[in-house]
């Protein structure tokens, strides 16, 4: 009984003497280390939190100035598209002014080459004329016709003193103006911009001259003065009366074409788009059906189909 109270006294002391080491506080110069080491850590994850503070702001500042320079160079090009685009208007819009005085210029040149063939026609008619005078008269001289000039001679009203006979008087009611004058100056006026003036000039050919060649033509120019002037009816009707009064003017598929043209400015779709299909269906292969084409791809309406010929 004793033996075991000794051996508990002893195994107590001991625990006491173990758990006195564990739970004992350490000495001072072991904590002074620790705190230093952690204070040495914080300052590092400090400095290092301040690196990254850093790093981030001078990466902000870099991405704000990278924006901006994205943003003036966005600016800039709107600039340039701006100007580009205003560019290629005034282009557009020049190269449709020069378009339109060459068609003029061309139409008129187009005009005088078939005036100066009708002039050569007639021309050539007269020298047919004269040359059968003259071989009428060669065959009354060949055929003894000096025996009645005595008797001419002693008929009344003749002249016997052997006189030439007196000229034949000038025919009376001719126009101020040759027709090729006029028209002329009615072309040359037209491709001038003087309009007001054209206008008076091809009115003046037609009432003077309406069985003339180049009658037509003055009233096609007349539709162009119109048209020019935006005044898409009066065009309309001089195209018209190209259309009905001279079926074999070769300013028939130009009249159309402007017609269906007047038509489309006057708001007149569905009119417009049957007369351009009628330009490309009875004018195929001209300049005109061409232009016809373009502007049906233009408004979306599909053009003429033709059957394919093999």
């Amino acid at each position: 009984m004793r033996t075991r109270w000794l051996a508990l006294v002893l195994a107590a002391v001991f625990c006491g003497a173990v758990g006195g080491t564990l739970f004992a506080p350490q000495p001072a110069g072991a904590v002074s280390k620790e705190m230093i080491e952690l204070q040495q850590q914080v300052t590092q994850i400090l400095q290092a939190q301040q690196d990254l503070r850093s790093a981030v702001d001078g990466n902000n500042a870099a991405l704000r100035t990278l924006v901006q320079q994205s943003l003036d160079s966005v600016n800039r090009l709107d600039g340039e598209m701006g100007s580009l685009q205003k560019s290629v208007q005034e282009v557009q819009a020049n190269t449709g002014a020069r378009i339109d005085t060459m068609t003029q210029q061309t139409q008129g040149i187009s005009d005088n080459m078939q005036d100066v063939q009708s002039r050569v026609a007639k021309l050539s008619q007269q020298l047919t004329d004269v040359q059968n005078l003259l071989q009428s008269i060669d065959a009354k001289v060949s055929g003894g016709s000096t025996t009645g000039a005595p008797a001419a001679m002693n008929a009344p009203g003749g002249n016997p003193d052997n006189s030439a006979p007196a000229p034949p008087s000038a025919p009376v009611g001719l126009a101020p103006i040759s027709a090729d004058t006029l028209y002329q100056n009615g072309l040359r006026d037209l491709t001038g911009g003087k309009y007001d003036l054209a206008r008076q000039e091809f009115s003046d050919y037609i009432k003077n001259f309406p069985s003339n060649d180049l009658a037509s033509n003055a009233t096609f120019y007349l539709g162009e003065i119109a048209y020019a002037q935006d005044d898409f009816k009066g065009a309309i009707a001089s195209y018209d009366t190209v259309l009905a009064n001279y079926p074999k003017s070769f300013k028939l598929p130009a009249s159309l074409l402007k017609k269906a043209m007047a038509e489309l400015e006057l708001g007149m779709k569905a009119s417009g788009i049957r007369d351009l299909r009628e330009v490309d269906r009875r004018f195929a292969g001209s300049d005109e059906a061409r232009r016809a084409q373009a502007k049906l791809r233009e408004l979306g309406a599909a053009t003429t189909t033709r059957p394919s010929t093999r």
